[in-house]
C-alpha cells in the first residue's frame, strides 16, 4: 500500500475515532461521576445514551452539507463543537449540565462519523473501498482498546474531569492533521446541483431502497449489539465482578483486539470469496456464538472468564461484518455518497440508542439481561442478512475472475 493510502486511512480513522473516543475513554468513570455529582445509574447512563443520539442524528445535517460545500467545511465544524462540548462537560457542575454538554459533544462528533466514509466512496470503490476501510476501523479501534485504559489512569489520578480534556486535547490533533494531509475529495465541480432539496430527495430514495436499508439494518443490530455492552459493562464488571476501573478496561479492550484483528482481513476475504458471502459468514459465526453464550449464562454460569471468551469470539466476527456492510451499502450511490453515509450513520446509531434504552429498562446489576440484549440483536442481523442476501447463488459465490 503506498504511503498516501496509508496515511488518508489515519487522518481518517482519527476523525471518525474523536466521537468513540469520547464515550470507551469515560465509561471506567461511570460508577464515580455517579457518586461525584450525586446522580443515579440512570441518570448516569443518560449522559452516555444522549450522546449517542445526539452523534447519530447530527448526521442526517451534517452529510447532505458535505454534498453541498465539501468534505472538509463540515469537519472543521464539527471539531469546534465537540471541542465546546468537551470543555462544557470537563466543567460541569451538575448531571443535568454534564447531559446537555453531551448532547453538543455529540453533534460535533456526527461529522467525524458520517464524513469520511463519503470521503472513502468519493476515493474508492469495490475491493480497494473495502481495504481502506478495513485500515480505517483499524486507527477507528485503537479506540476502544486504548481510551478506556487511558482513561482509567486518567481518572485514577486526575478524576473524571480530566477524560473531557484530554479528548479536547485529542480533537485538536485531529483539526492539525485535518488542515495539513487531507485534500478535499469532493470538488466544486461535483457540488453543483448539491442542496437541502436534492438530500431530502436522496433520503425518499433511500429509504426505498430495500438492499441499502438491509445491508444498514444488519450492521445496525451488531453495533447496537455492542452499544448494549458499553451501557452496562462498567457497572457489571466494577461492580458485579468486583474488577478495578484498570483491570475493566483491559477486559474491555479485548473485544477490541478481535473486532480489529478480523476487520483487518476484510480486503483478503472479499478479494477471495466476495463481500455478501464474508457477511453472511460473519454475521451467522457471530450470532451462534451469542447464542451460545446466552445459553451458558441462561442456566446459571456467572463466569466472567466464560462470557469475556465467549464475547472475543463474537466481536471477532462483527469486525468483519461492519466495513462490509458499508462498502456494500455504499456501493451503488456515489453521487450523493454524503447524504448515504449520514443515513446509515443515523440508522446505526438510532438502533444502538434503542437497543440501549431497552437494555436499560431490564438492567438489574446482573450479566444476564446484557447478554440477553446483545444475543438478541446478534439473531436479528443474522435475521436481515437472510432476508437482504438471501441464499441466491450471487449472495454466496465469489467474485468472477
Amino acid at each position: 500500500m503506498s504511503p498516501k493510502f496509508l496515511r488518508i486511512a489515519v487522518v481518517l480513522g482519527l476523525l471518525s475515532a474523536i466521537g468513540p473516543f469520547a464515550i470507551d475513554m469515560y465509561l471506567p468513570a461511570l460508577p464515580s461521576i455517579g457518586t461525584d455529582l450525586h446522580a443515579g445509574t440512570a441518570a448516569v447512563q443518560m449522559s452516555l445514551l444522549i450522546f449517542f443520539l445526539s452523534m447519530g442524528f447530527g448526521q442526517i445535517v451534517v452529510g447532505p452539507i458535505s454534498d453541498m460545500v465539501g468534505r472538509k467545511l463540515p469537519l472543521y465544524g464539527g471539531l469546534a463543537l465537540f471541542m465546546a462540548g468537551g470543555i462544557g462537560s470537563a466543567m460541569a457542575p451538575t448531571i443535568e449540565w454534564l447531559i446537555a454538554f453531551r448532547f453538543l459533544q455529540g453533534l460535533g462528533a456526527s461529522a467525524g462519523m458520517a464524513i469520511p466514509r463519503a470521503i472513502v466512496r468519493d476515493l474508492h470503490t469495490g475491493n480497494e473501498a473495502a481495504k481502506l476501510m478495513s485500515l480505517l476501523m483499524l486507527v477507528f479501534s485503537v479506540s476502544p482498546i486504548l481510551a478506556p485504559l487511558t482513561g482509567s489512569q486518567i481518572i485514577e489520578n486526575f478524576g473524571w474531569r480530566a477524560v473531557f480534556w484530554t479528548v479536547t486535547g485529542a480533537a485538536v490533533l485531529a483539526t492539525i492533521l485535518l488542515a495539513t494531509s487531507l485534500k478535499e475529495t469532493r470538488p466544486a465541480e461535483e457540488r453543483v446541483g448539491s442542496s437541502f432539496g436534492t438530500a431530502l430527495a436522496g433520503y425518499r430514495f433511500l429509504m426505498g431502497d430495500r438492499n441499502f436499508l438491509g445491508l444498514v439494518a444488519i450492521a445496525g443490530f451488531g453495533i447496537a449489539s455492542f452499544f448494549v455492552y458499553l451501557s452496562s459493562s462498567s457497572f457489571i464488571l466494577i461492580d458485579h465482578y468486583g474488577l478495578s476501573p484498570s483491570v475493566y478496561s483491559v477486559f474491555f479492550s479485548i473485544n477490541a483486539v478481535a473486532f480489529i484483528g478480523m476487520s483487518q482481513l476484510t480486503g483478503l476475504l472479499s478479494e477471495r470469496f466476495g463481500l455478501k458471502r464474508v457477511v453472511w459468514v460473519a454475521v451467522t459465526g457471530y450470532a451462534t456464538t451469542m447464542v451460545v453464550l446466552f445459553a451458558v449464562m441462561a442456566t446459571g454460569v456467572d463466569r466472567l472468564d466464560v462470557m469475556a471468551a465467549l464475547l472475543f469470539v463474537g466481536y471477532g466476527f462483527l469486525g468483519l461484518v461492519i466495513p462490509t456492510t458499508s462498502v456494500l451499502a455504499m456501493e451503488e450511490h456515489g453521487e450523493i455518497a454524503g447524504t448515504a453515509s449520514a443515513l446509515m450513520g443515523t440508522l446505526h446509531f438510532a438502533i444502538g440508542a434503542l437497543a440501549m434504552g431497552v437494555a436499560g429498562v431490564f438492567f438489574d446489576g446482573t450479566p444476564l439481561p446484557m447478554v440477553a440484549g446483545i444475543t438478541l440483536c446478534a439473531v436479528t442481523s443474522f435475521a436481515l442478512a437472510k432476508a437482504t442476501l438471501g441464499r441466491s447463488r450471487e449472495a454466496v459465490e465469489a467474485p468472477a475472475e
